[in-house]
Formats: C-alpha cells, structure tokens, sequence
C-alpha cells in the first residue's frame, strides 16, 4: 500500500474535489465517521460544516486541511468493508483517531485507492501537528495495515509497472464545466504525478491538456510580483476566456508554490533518465526528420516539445516521458540531446536524404538513357556517333577537367622552380 499526504489550508477545496469526482460517477463516499448521518444522506454544507466547524476553533492555524490517498496493489479488489476498517486504522495510526473524517473510494484508475478527508483542529481547539506526519506516523501505520490484511508491501512496488497507475488526464474544454473547477481537478493530478522542474517543462504537459501556466510579459507587474494565473486554451494554444489566479485555486500552485516542487522533482526524476534516453537513442540509430524522431518517439508514449521563435528556430526541446511521468529538458539528458545538437542532426539528415533521392533520381535518368539507347541495328549505324557521344558526354567532361587541373599544376610547378 503507498499512502501519499497532502496538508493545506482549504478544506472546502479537498472536499470539493472529491465531490466532483463523485458527480461524474469516478468516486463515491463510502464512509463519514463522527457525522450523525449515513454518508449516502448527507448533504455537501453538512459534509464540509462538520470540519470548518473544528477548524474555525483555532484561527491561528492556517493550514489545517490533511487530505490522503491510500494506494492499492493492482489486483487487490477489497470489498467495502475492508476498505472502510483500512481507513479507519490508518487514521488511528496517524493520531488522527477523534477526529469526524470523511473517505471516498475513487474508481477512474487501474488500482484501487481510497481519499480521506480531516482536519488537524480538535475539538478544545488544538491543534495536531504535522510535523514528521509523512516520514513517521504514516510510515508505521502503513507498515502495520499491510501486515494486518496481508496488502503487496510498498517496498515491493519500486518498478514503475507496478506503482499505482495516476488518473487519467482529460483535456479541459472550455465551457463544459466551470472553469476554475476543472482546472483545479486537472492541475492537482498533473502536480501530484509528474515530474517536472520548471515552468516550460510544466506547461509541456499542461499545454496537451488545453492549460497554460502564465507569468506575464517581462515587463508586467505580475511578473515583477512573481505572480502566477493559468489560462484554459484551445488546441492551437489560443488563451480563452479569464485567467485563473495561482493562488485562488485549490493547493495555490503559485510560482512559490511550484519551486519548492521543482527542487523535489529534481531528485525524483533521477532515476527516470537513463530510460527515456534508451528510447531517444533508438529513434536516433538512422537518419531522421524531425518529424520521424517526434513520430517514433510518440510510438513509446513519449512527447516532444520544440520551442520555436518567430522565425521558425528551434531554441529549446523538452521530452514528456508519459510513461514515468518525468518530463526533462534536452540539455538535462546531456549535450548530445540539446536543442543545437540534435537540430544540427536533423538538418543532416535531411541533407543525406536529399543527397539519396538525388542519387537515385540521377541513377534513373542515366538507367532511362542507356535503355532509350538500345536501338536496332540500322538505327546503331546510322546513329552510333550521336548515342556514343550521349552515353560518354559526362566522362568527355570529367576527362577534360582533369586535364586542366594537371595543367595548371605543371604551370605552377614551373614557377616554383623559376623563383
């Protein structure tokens, strides 16, 4: 089992995503304890009241909010009952034991995984900390529950074919659904499982999902501020209807926000690199086109992105690896896979290409010649100095120009020995 935690400031906002997957049929709420009704007669306000309630007791705590994700092995279909003594167990082992806490079972992956839903303010209005929640008390309470019902270990997940498969990325279309809602839903999945570290490498992936993370222009005052909105786009990368700011939105994925993520990502992707530059070497073992390398690449689930000026140069390249869900820049792979090097690269290749159809379209010319030129015996009499003199014009030329190469060399021999 992998259990990942996320604290913040928004309860409304947790809730709030787990309620819509709930609304599109990818979740349901299997459990509510400390509520006074049964989880399928609650409504929203009572959902959420329940917890504000707690946090409102301590208006100096700003972040208040844990929200978990419980990841099974695939394979692992446990039934209700046991999902909901699972929950329950962890949140004791977090110390989380007195609290009202909510937990949706999500099916929109390939695995079975749980969402719950608390807060760290108690009733007297304590607050329990979340220092060393991750490292320590949820590392012990994972250990024991797999221990308990017998669940695949998390250490025995290391091969990514096996770690819990995300949820599936669906473009946003603008008008659909509300647009803050569904840029919220998209960028929460998207920060929690790729690997990025930085901003064009971030939007390399949001850009194929109709979003686009914007600073501004340079000489903007949001820019300036280090502030951060997210626009929904349509398939050409226009930008549609009002900015979402960073900060509005469930997580605030501001610029802030993001470089403390991009540090991490640093670490994380490490071990991701040596695969994806495998798969680059492979669709580099010919002679390529730029778009035959972006095509075959695509061929492995992974995304090419070339950044281009005005003029049409490419100035950067970044490699979407949606396999791993790492996402590196091409210098990052090594100066063999930068933007200079492999544009160089393709350039040649089309070079050689160019060169191998000319070759071959020379080659059938003089093929068309030399067949035209098998004529009948009268027509080879009356005609044969003409076709000799076709067939043999190209060595006459090349015969003659080694003539006057040898020509000018004696010439110049001379004068050498003159002086």
């Amino acid at each position: 089992m992998v259990a990942k935690i996320k604290t913040g400031r928004s309860i409304l906002g947790a809730i709030n995503y787990n309620e819509h997957k709930v609304r599109l049929d990818k979740a349901e709420l299997i459990m509510a304890q400390g509520y006074l009704k049964e989880p399928t007669a609650l409504s929203f306000s009572e959902k959420l009241n329940r917890l504000t309630d707690l946090a409102d007791r301590n208006e100096r705590t700003a972040v208040n909010t844990l929200h978990v994700s419980l990841n099974f092995a695939v394979g692992e279909n446990l039934d209700r009952i046991t999902l909901q003594k699972i929950a329950d167990d962890y949140i004791q082992g977090l110390g989380f034991g007195g609290q009202p806490f909510l937990v949706y079972q999500h099916h929109d992956a390939g695995h079975p995984h749980l969402h719950i839903v608390t807060t760290n303010i108690k009733a007297n209005g304590e607050r329990i900390s979340f220092h060393l929640l991750a490292n320590k008390a949820s590392e012990q309470s994972r250990k024991q529950i797999e221990q308990t019902y017998n669940l695949v270990k998390a250490e025995d997940q290391t091969n990514a074919h096996k770690l819990p498969i995300p949820v599936s990325l669906e473009k946003v279309i603008y008008g659909k659904s509300e647009t803050k809602r569904s840029i919220s839903n998209m960028l929460n999945e998207v920060l929690r499982t790729y690997k990025f570290t930085s901003l064009p490498e971030l939007n390399a992936v949001l850009n194929r999902l109709n979003v686009t993370a914007d600073r501004g222009s340079k000489d903007s005052r949001m820019y300036a501020k280090n502030g951060l909105v997210y626009w929904v786009t349509n398939e050409r990368g226009n930008k549609l209807g009002v900015p979402i700011k960073a900060s509005s939105i469930y997580g605030k994925p501001t610029l802030k926000t993001l470089e403390d993520r991009f540090r991490l990502n640093e670490v994380l992707r490490k071990p991701m690199k040596d695969q994806l530059v495998r798969a680059i070497d492979v669709a580099l073992l010919n002679p390529t086109s730029k778009a035959k390398f972006a095509k075959d690449l695509n061929a492995q689930n992974i995304q090419v992105v070339f950044r281009q000026n005005e003029e049409g140069r490419i100035y950067g390249l970044t490699f979407v690896d949606h396999r791993s869900k790492a996402v590196f820049n091409g210098s990052d792979l090594g100066k063999a896979y930068s933007a200079t090097m492999l544009t160089a690269r393709f350039l040649n290749a089309d070079s050689i290409l160019h060169d191998h159809n000319e070759a071959h379209g020379h080659h059938d010319a003089k093929s068309s010649l030399v067949s035209n030129s098998i004529l009948s015996e009268d027509q080879m009499s009356s005609n044969d100095s003409n076709v000799l003199d076709i067939l043999f014009s190209e060595e006459h030329q090349d015969l003659s120009a080694i003539g006057k190469l040898q020509q000018r060399k004696r010439r110049k021999k001379r004068k050498g020995h003159s002086l």
